[in-house]
């Protein structure tokens, strides 16, 4: 634990919540993230652990405080955790133009390749291997991972499960950007992070790389018909195709009236706790 300082603590249905920051040496600075661990990790046992990738402006912050997820985690024995949407710290560049969807808080959960972000923009692998190697050795989790995430937070999520096979034992996603070399977001995040080459980009894309997964984990994803990023950015239609083509299994629930706020999320979020509780205390 020397390595983790603690930012806050706050007891919530029997376990608690709690934010740290770290050093990475993979992002090269200061790292912030927050765990639920729910009462049973409390109880001398390691719990799962669902890890929460949040969209684009996000912090830790917006799916612990908004999502309304901890009472059925704490039901289920599941932890949470949560980490930042990119890093952050003075040396650490973002839109050379202060636009909100590239840089800071959108770091898109790849590997950035091209200068000047190749330095501290290495999401994919903080997430996957990094804050879990550190979070499994602090807290009484075990080695069961699942992964959530909404709109960049879901493509984060569905590239983290499919490009890591046997990493994970489930995964699900609000509103995800599922083919984003096909979109604007993506492909300003893309040309920028990984360069010009859009081949290189199908290796960060969940519509290509569903079709050579190894792993055939079910996915379920949650979108609102009247979210409107639906059309332009967010595109379920294709990753359904995608899923049909390689015959993996997809439940796509397009929910009636539905945007693209935390309000959408807490809506569903306990039907995904439980999911993901299928696999992770199966």
């Amino acid at each position: 634990m020397d390595t983790l300082t603690i930012v806050s603590e706050n007891k919530c249905f029997g376990g608690w919540h709690k934010r740290y920051r770290h050093a990475s040496a993979v992002t090269g600075g200061t790292m912030t993230f927050a765990v639920f661990l729910p009462p049973q990790a409390g109880e001398g046992r390691r719990v799962p652990v669902l890890y929460w990738l949040s969209g684009l402006t996000c912090t830790d912050e917006n799916f612990m405080q908004k999502a309304g997820a901890m009472r059925a985690a704490a039901d289920l024995g599941i932890a949470i955790v949560a980490p930042d949407t990119s890093p952050r710290g003075p040396d650490v560049p973002g839109d050379p133009d202060g636009a909100w969807d590239f840089g800071l808080g959108a770091g898109f959960y790849v590997n950035a390749t091209q200068d000047p972000w190749a330095r501290h923009y290495r999401m994919h692998d903080y997430v996957v291997h990094d804050l879990p190697a550190l979070v499994e050795a602090a807290f009484p989790v075990s080695d069961r991972r699942g992964v959530s995430g909404h709109s960049m937070g879901g493509h984060g999520a569905l590239v983290c499960a499919l490009r890591n096979p046997g990493r994970y034992r489930s995964v699900s996603a609000f509103a995800p950007i599922v083919n984003p070399m096909a979109v604007p977001w993506g492909e300003k995040a893309f040309g920028r992070y990984l360069g010009p080459d859009r081949q290189t980009w199908r290796d960060w894309d969940a519509c290509a790389l569903i079709a050579g997964a190894a792993e055939r984990l079910p996915i379920l994803v949650d979108q609102g018909d009247k979210d409107s990023f639906l059309d332009s950015q967010l595109r379920p239609g294709a990753l359904e195709q995608a899923a049909k083509a390689a015959g993996h299994p997809l439940t796509l629930r397009m929910q009636p009236g539905y945007d693209h706020s935390y309000f959408f999320i807490a809506s569903f979020i306990d039907d995904h706790l439980r999911h993901h509780a299928g696999f992770l205390n199966g």
